[in-house]
Formats: C-alpha cells, sequence, structure tokens
C-alpha cells in the first residue's frame, strides 16, 4: 500500500488494453521462477503448489470458444493478492497439460482478458498498469460512478476478443478462502450485454459463465507461528501475552480464547475512540439470555464498522447506502475523487495558494478513508468461522486480519504481512451457468430481465460458495 497521502495527485488515467502474445510467453515462461522466488523468506507469500479440478471442463469450454460456438466468462474467487499468479497458473500450465492428456485440440494462447481495480497501480507501481495491459488487463474504478470506458472495452472483449474474459465478482478480496463475500452485479450484467451484442449482429453463439473456486492451505500447519503473530499482536495492544499450557486445553481451544480476548480488547479501544473523539453515542449492548458471547462480539464489531463508515461519508456528505461493502466502494470513489483531482488539467500549474488547498484537502481525505479501510477488512467476518472448523488456516486469517487493523492504525499504511507458511492453492472449476438461457426467458420485459440479472447473481453466490466448502 502507497504511505500516506498529502499532497494532491494527477487523475487516474485509463490505461487502454494492448495485448502482447510475446510479453504473456515471457510472464508464463518465467511464471515458475516468479512462484519460486515468491517462496524467499523475506517475501509474504510463499506458493509451492498450484493444483486443479475439473480442469477438464475448462479444456472444453476453451475447445469451444475456439471453434467459435461459444463466448465464456471466467468467474473466479478472489479470497488473496496472489490469485492472479494462481490464475495464470492454471490457464498456461494446467488446462494445456489437461487438453493434453485427454486429446482435445487447443490453439494458443489458453489465456484470458481480465478486469483489475485501477489502484492496484497506486501501491505496486506504475510497471503493473503497463505489464497488465500487455497481458489481457482492462483496469476499471470502483465506485457508483460507472467507469464508461472499462465498462464498454470489457463489453467488448467480451462479444468480440479471440480471448474469454476473467473478473472477480466481489470486487475485492476478503482474506478468507472459506467465505465468499456478497457479488457485485457487474458478471450477470455483461453476461445479458454479450447476448445482446451477438444478437444485434446475428451470431449465434451460446453465452456462458464458469464459476472458479480458488482456497489456499498450509503445507504444514503453522501452529507455532499463529502463536508467535497473536504474541505480537497482545504486545502492540498492550495486552499481557498470553502462554500455551500444553497440558491444559487443546491448543485450537487456547489460541480461540486469545483471539476472542483480543478482538474484545481492540473492540472496546475503538468503540472508546470513537465515542471520546468523533463524538459517536455507542451504549453497552444488553445481550439476550440465549445470546453466545461471539454473537454479542460480532454485533459490537459491525456497529463499529458502521460507525467508522459514519465517520467517512460524513466527511464526503455520502448517504449510507447499500450492505457495507457498497458503503466501501461509494467511500473510495469519494476520497479518490478529493485526491485524484480529474477537473484539474495540471495540477503543478495552480499557483502555490490553491495547490496548498488541494494538498491540505488530499491529506484530509486520504486520513478519513483510513476508517473505510478499516472496515473493510473486517466485512467478511462471522461469529462462528474459527469455531465451526477450526484449522490453522482460519487461524491465521483472522489472526492477519488484525495485522492488518493494527498496522493502518500505527503506521497508516498497510506492511508486508508476516509469512505464517508455505502455502498451496487448489482451483475447482464448477459446472458452467448458461446466461443465454436466462436472457431468452426475459427479453422484452425489463422487470422480468431484472429478476434474472438478481437470480443469475444469486446462483453464481451459491456456485462459488459450493466450490470452496471444506
Amino acid at each position: 500500500m502507497p504511505k500516506l497521502i498529502h499532497s494532491t495527485q494527477p487523475p487516474l488515467k485509463f490505461i487502454s488494453p494492448r495485448f502482447n502474445p510475446l510479453v504473456l510467453k515471457t510472464v508464463s515462461w518465467f511464471l515458475p521462477l516468479i512462484l519460486w522466488v515468491r517462496t524467499r523468506p523475506w517475501l509474504p507469500a510463499g506458493i509451492v503448489k498450484i493444483e486443479a479440478k475439473n480442469a477438464e471442463i475448462l479444456a472444453k469450454l476453451y475447445q469451444e470458444f475456439q471453434a467459435g460456438k461459444i463466448r465464456f466468462l471466467i468467474a473466479f474467487r478472489h479470497p488473496e493478492v496472489e490469485d492472479p499468479l494462481s490464475m495464470l497458473y492454471l490457464l498456461s500450465r494446467i488446462v494445456p497439460k489437461v487438453a493434453r492428456d485427454k486429446g482435445i485440440p487447443l490453439e494458443y494462447p489458453v489465456h484470458s482478458h481480465f478486469m483489475y481495480e485501477r489502484g492496484m497501480t497506486l501501491w505496486a507501481g506504475n510497471w503493473l498498469g503497463w505489464l497488465f495491459s500487455y497481458v489481457g488487463g482492462v483496469p476499471v474504478r470502483r465506485g457508483r460512478r460507472v467507469d464508461r470506458n472499462a465498462i464498454q472495452m470489457a463489453r467488448d472483449l467480451f462479444a468480440n476478443a479471440k480471448m474469454p474474459i476473467a473478473i472477480a465478482p466481489e470486487g475485492g478480496i476478503n482474506g478468507h478462502s472459506g467465505i465468499v463475500s456478497p457479488l457485485e452485479p457487474g458478471v450477470a450484467q455483461l453476461g445479458f450485454w454479450c447476448v445482446e451484442d451477438l444478437q444485434k449482429a446475428n451470431r449465434e453463439e451460446t453465452v456462458v459463465i464458469i464459476p472458479i473456486g480458488i482456497k489456499y492451505s498450509y503445507v504444514n500447519p503453522p501452529w507455532s507461528k499463529i502463536d508467535w503473530l497473536l504474541s505480537k499482536l497482545e504486545a502492540d495492544s498492550g495486552l499481557p501475552v498470553a502462554e500455551i499450557n500444553p497440558t491444559g486445553k487443546k491448543l485450537e481451544e487456547v489460541l480461540c480464547q486469545r483471539i476472542l480476548n483480543l478482538a474484545e480488547y481492540l473492540i472496546t479501544e475503538m468503540e472508546e475512540f470513537y465515542r471520546c473523539f468523533y463524538h459517536r453515542d455507542l451504549p453497552a449492548i444488553l445481550a439476550k439470555e440465549t445470546a453466545k458471547p461471539n454473537d454479542i462480539l460480532i454485533t459490537r464489531l459491525h456497529r463499529l464498522m458502521d460507525t467508522a463508515l459514519q465517520v467517512c461519508e460524513q466527511y464526503f456528505n455520502v448517504q449510507p447506502q447499500g450492505n457495507f461493502i457498497y458503503r466501501c466502494r461509494r467511500l473510495e470513489e469519494a476520497g479518490w475523487n478529493y485526491i485524484y483531482r480529474d477537473k484539474i488539467a495540471d495540477i503543478n500549474s495552480l499557483p502555490p495558494f490553491k495547490r496548498a488547498l488541494a494538498d491540505w484537502v488530499a491529506e484530509e481525505a486520504d486520513l478519513r478513508m483510513q476508517h473505510m479501510r478499516i472496515a473493510e477488512g473486517f466485512v467478511a467476518v462471522t461469529a462462528n468461522y474459527i469455531q465451526d472448523k477450526p484449522t490453522a488456516e482460519r487461524f491465521a486469517e483472522t489472526a492477519l486480519l488484525m495485522f492488518d487493523m493494527l498496522s493502518r492504525i500505527k503506521e497508516s499504511t498497510l506492511p508486508g504481512r508476516p509469512r505464517l507458511g508455505l502455502k498451496q492453492a487448489m482451483i475447482t472449476v464448477g459446472k458452467p451457468i448458461s446466461v443465454s438461457e436466462r436472457w431468452q426467458m426475459c427479453q422484452g420485459n425489463k422487470q422480468a430481465s431484472r429478476r434474472e440479472l438478481s437470480d443469475l447473481t444469486n446462483d453464481l453466490q451459491v456456485e462459488l460458495e459450493a466450490l470452496v466448502k471444506d
């Protein structure tokens, strides 16, 4: 993530896709080396194995696509920042191998265009935008205001490009391999638009969406590293470092209690922070006799997230609408409008007084957005995520979210996460969902179209959730 912003910035420009097969071939050739480098101890990633289930389904779809029979969109889960590398490995290595083994003829490249969040270049560098443009990327700016350049480009690629297109319908990472965030409706809408565009061109290809789940697990459960991370978080927050007694409770029970204690402490401190310095009324929540401690904690967490978003919304004069994720997207858009000034042709040409005011606005906007970023990190947290399945992965995911929160507050940035252990990825290809059939049932009826769009989004949500079940 970038350091705290102290000055206004030029507008985020749309980076047009300039797909180059040679660049793709080079990146694909170096992919094993890239994955190996990312296993080095000083980096937070470390994926040593990538496997896939049902890759034959995807190989057959590519065969039909290249034969001009179908158009398809890959809707993949997006739990971690490593997902692009995992998807590239799937398409460049696993699918071609499965196709060869099954006698399915495929033409090069087996690849896809893809949409990525335009702000990625802010923390990764401008080189990433250059690279993504040459390997098929389309940048999109999230928010209420439609990014017409990106949407029109994605729509055209879906209907006419020589490769399919891939999109993460969750709109961003949530840090949970086992929880799918509420999906944004854009994927379903693109599917319907593609059918319409094909109909207008008198083309007969069938349009489908293929859901793909991605799950990460540790090669060896990193219990000692989880214990170390919790000790660090306890020390940073001011709590006494708990010691594990191997002769007492089970290790999972001790770690779970430590996480709950840490969570309750952090929530209490943040409630007091907003109560004292932002004058928010946060009375104690009276628990019902049948309520579980976890339920009360999650209720307080959701109230705290709502309070953080309200502080941000009040500053940007944004009305609270929709779920937490939608509110975060609207606030991100509002903040970027204050920082990346589209209406200023040349920032450096401003007189010192106006430039100072613009810098002041940008710096304060970035600070206000930190409230939103803290809430954003916990949108997928549930009461029983750990207790339902007390795996090392779920303990690690929860502890790392707390690490992110403390890091943002201490440093106003999100530094590299500590590596808890080497990981392996399991990618599962689901069953194709026909968009063409749904479009045929509702064409000419706007109310039916809206209903089908909602149903398609819900069905895709169900499919993705089924693909990541333990």
